[in-house]
Parts: structure tokens; sequence; C-alpha cells
């Protein structure tokens, strides 16, 4: 059931527009319309004048109707079966919703909460519809951008068992790590390419990459890269596409900070939404904590000590370092997360959360996107989140894949009247609860409790390395051997 597919599209120039009197070529030099504002800001503080909702586009092609199985769907039969294996058994609504029309080859604008498949939504079409080919050094054939390192990994991890299934080359370009190792694999030749924006750009600018033959680009997220002030580099590097190639652009909340992404690189979208950009999982509970200053750090240190993993989130890096270093000392497992950690680091205290040989994340918003971690029911804004959209991004690590869980804000009498108001921009009516630190309402809604007293320290994990042989070095590990690593059984089909 291997198939050719081809884009059956008008060519298009840089501006996004169709233009069915040019020819598709990647020469062509339409000038560049100009664009909606860009941000050069931090994450978290946007202008007023891009808030809230944009207006949709009108989709002037009817779009295919949803299907009710993967079975339905034009894919090969390697995808299909991999699903299988990986017991993703049924579509989620914006996987059966928006394969049928990307699969075809449209454009798609697909909105879902965090945890509802957006990531094989995107995947199995690019995987699909690139299957069969292979791509020149340096030349990949399908780009996936997302803003952060761990969104790359996770989107890679996600992707790797179906992309072996078809043949595929995955290679993930990211900062914090090797880039003489990402250009290797760039040089050995990758048909899809997981990608930040800024080490991507490096490596085109070093000669190691070249977009040119790209057929397929998704934007994973694209409102958070407008947030962190990426959006020149995104456009940019969307210029330098097939223009008349197919792109997707996927994220849990779609504001005016993507509309210049919108209206200019898509042509003729299918516009799928799934919730509101302001909606909240249904299975998830918000709750406010009040509570007082000198209060809140025993508040928190207790809730911390509850039996089973918490993620818990404050504004910056020195404040992750000391309350972690606290719940330490404590007897609490904890390990910190944040952007100034390697990503070595980042990577093996990730794996320690998931695995639960520590039991408390202490993050920034580095965590805030891009984490799937299965059975997490409880998340915890240490420090109140800046506006709507980090709230509901920081809650979504938990209640994922039709899961519960709760999100608690603990909040000083300073921060009340801001959280009402957060809390109105993001369609949200918590509970509010007036708590203290030893408080039975504390417990009940947090399982919160006494710590130990003996502190902790957090070891990594001794592993054995393999040992190779002389001749193996270098060699591809083969495809049976790679599939013996265990598997979730229910993240794939449910992540980012």
């Amino acid at each position: 059931m291997n198939r050719t597919y081809t884009n059956d599209r008008p060519a298009r120039s840089r501006d996004g527009r169709a233009d069915a009197g040019r020819g598709g070529g990647y020469g062509s030099q339409a000038p560049r319309r100009a664009g909606g504002p860009v941000r050069s800001g931090g994450y978290g503080r946007r202008p007023a004048a891009v808030q809230g909702e944009f207006a949709l586009p009108r989709t002037i092609t009817p779009a295919l109707s949803a299907v009710e199985g993967f079975a339905e769907l034009d894919m090969p039969e390697q995808l299909l079966a991999e699903l299988g294996r990986q017991g993703v058994t049924a579509p989620f609504p914006i996987q059966a919703a928006t394969l049928p029309n990307s699969l075809a080859g449209r454009d798609v604008l697909g909105r879902g909460r965090t945890g509802s498949g957006k990531t094989l939504a995107f995947g199995l079409a690019l995987l699909a519809r690139t299957a069969g080919q292979r791509a020149e050094p340096r030349q990949p054939l399908g780009l996936i951008l997302v803003p952060t390192r761990e969104l790359a990994q996770q989107v890679t991890d996600a992707l790797t068992p179906y992309a072996r299934s078809v043949r595929l080359r995955l290679a993930t370009v990211v900062g914090g790590m090797s880039i003489g190792r990402q250009a290797s694999a760039l040089r050995g030749g990758a048909e899809v390419v997981v990608a930040t924006p800024g080490r991507l750009k490096d490596l085109i600018d070093r000669g190691e990459c070249r977009l040119n033959d790209v057929g397929i680009t998704v934007l994973d997220e694209a409102d958070q890269m407008a947030d962190m002030g990426f959006m020149p580099q995104v456009t940019a590097l969307l210029d330098q596409v097939r223009p008349e190639g197919q792109r997707m652009l996927f994220s849990a909340t779609l504001d005016r900070n993507v509309d210049l992404l919108v209206r200019r690189y898509l042509t003729d979208p299918v516009v799928h939404s799934v919730d509101p950009s302001a909606g909240a999982v249904t299975t998830m509970e918000h709750h406010v904590l009040h509570v007082h200053g000198a209060d809140k750090h025993a508040a928190t240190t207790e809730i911390a000590a509850r039996d089973g993993r918490v993620i818990m989130f404050l504004d910056t890096k020195h404040a992750v370092d000391r309350l972690t270093q606290d719940l330490l000392n404590s007897g609490v497992r904890a390990a910190a997360l944040h952007g100034g950690k390697s990503q070595p680091q980042r990577t093996r205290t990730l794996a320690q959360f998931k695995t639960g040989h520590v039991t408390v994340l202490v993050a920034t918003n580095v965590a805030a996107r891009g984490i799937h971690v299965d059975n997490l029911d409880l998340v915890v804004n240490v420090d109140p989140p800046t506006d709507h959209k980090d709230y509901l991004h920081r809650g979504g690590r938990t209640a994922r894949a039709g899961e519960s869980g709760s999100v608690v804000t603990l909040v000083t009498p300073n921060q009340r009247r801001g959280m009402v108001r957060l809390m109105s921009d993001a369609g949200i009516r918590p509970q509010t609860t007036q708590v203290r630190s030893g408080d039975e309402a504390l417990s009940r809604i947090t399982g919160a409790q006494a710590p130990s007293g003996i502190p902790v320290v957090i070891t990594a994990p001794v592993a054995e390395r393999p040992r190779r042989s002389a001749t193996s070095r270098g060699r591809r590990r083969p495809a049976s051997a790679t599939r013996r690593t265990p598997v979730r059984q229910s993240g794939f089909g449910a992540v980012a």
C-alpha cells in the first residue's frame, strides 16, 4: 500500500497567496508582505494589541469528513500496523478531523487542548506523505518547528517508531546539544527534521542545511514561538521552504500573535478547533488557595511531601533552585528544571521524574509545554502565572488524554485581584479556599502532609553501558533491536 504522494496545489508566492500564473520554483523572489507586529519581548509579556482571538480564516474548498478509525485513512500499511503495536486504537477528535485533509495535501490550522493528540495529527500525515522518498544530504523533505528543546525531544520520541516503520530518518536540531553531531546527522541525510528555530538557523548559516526541498512544514505551538520572540526567525525559515508546499499549524491556543503566520503562509486551510482558545480540560479541577505570605513556604513544602508526583511552577531560576534545595533538606525528593540547566541535565531530570526517582519537579515555564508524564494528577502554581495562556499550559501537564487531575494556585493577599482577572480570561471558575499549613483542607485538596525532615540527596541512577565491538561502532541498530525498548501504551496518542 506504499504510495507516492504529490502536491497538486497552485504555486504559492512568498506572502502565502496562491499564484496560478507562476511556476512553483524555489528561486522566485516575491516581495515580502508587511505583516503584523513582531515581538521581541520576554515570555509571558504581550502587548495589549495582540491579545485575544483573531478571526479564523474561512475555508473556500470544503473539508473532507472526519473518520471514525485509522483504517479509513489513506496511509501506508506500515503506519497502520505500527499504530496497533503502540496500542493506539482509535483517533482522537483532532486526528479524526484533520488527518483526511492533511493526507490529501491540504493546509491545516488545528487547535486542540494540551494532551489532545496533536503530535500524531500532524506527524502521521507528514510521515505518510513523505514515505518512499529519500532525502539528499543536508536537504530534508519535512520540517517540524517547535519552541523548546523539551517539546522537540517529545515530538521526536513520539514519531520515531512510526518513522522507522516507513524507513524515514529523523534528526533533532536543538540548542544545548552538540551542533557537530546535529550537522553530521543532516549530512547523513534525514527526511524529517524536528527543530527549534534558533539552532536550525545556525546550521543553515553554516551551510549544513538547506530547506529548498522541504515540501511539508509543521508549526507546533506557534503562539509560544511568537511569545518567545522567535517570529522573525520563523518567518525567515518559512520563506526558505518550497513555496507550493503544504503547511500545518497546530497549537493549544491561537491568538493574534499567530495571525501573521496564518494569513501569510496558509492557503485555503482546513480549520479545526477542538476547544476554544481559553477552554479548559473538563477532567481538570481548578483550585485557588489563599495563603498568607509568611505561611506560603510551609504550605508549599507540605504539598511537595504528598504521596505521588507533582510539578511546581515558579517564576525564576533562582527561586526554583532555592525551593528545590529547601525541599531536599526537608526530606522531599525534588529536582530543578529551568533554562539555566544544560540539556543533558534537563533530560536526566525529566527521566528521573517520569520513573518516580524524583517525586517533585520544580520548574520555570520551560516545563509548561512539551512535557508528557503519565498519571500526573497535580500541578501547583507556587507563583501565579503572568497570564491565562501560561496558566492553561502549565495546568495542561495534568489531566491529559482523558485522565483527571488538579491545578492548584497559591495566592497571597496582594495577588488576589490579578488572579480573579486571570481566571476570567481563561474562562475558568475555580474553587477558592483559605488554607494554612497543617490544615485539613490543604491535605484534602492536595494530599499535603508533613515532610520527614531527613535530608535527601538525589543521585543519578547507575546505568551499565553496553559493550560494543570495534566492528559495530557507527552502525545503525537494526529495527528489530530498537523495537524491544519498552514504550508507553498511551503516550503517543496523547502527546503535546
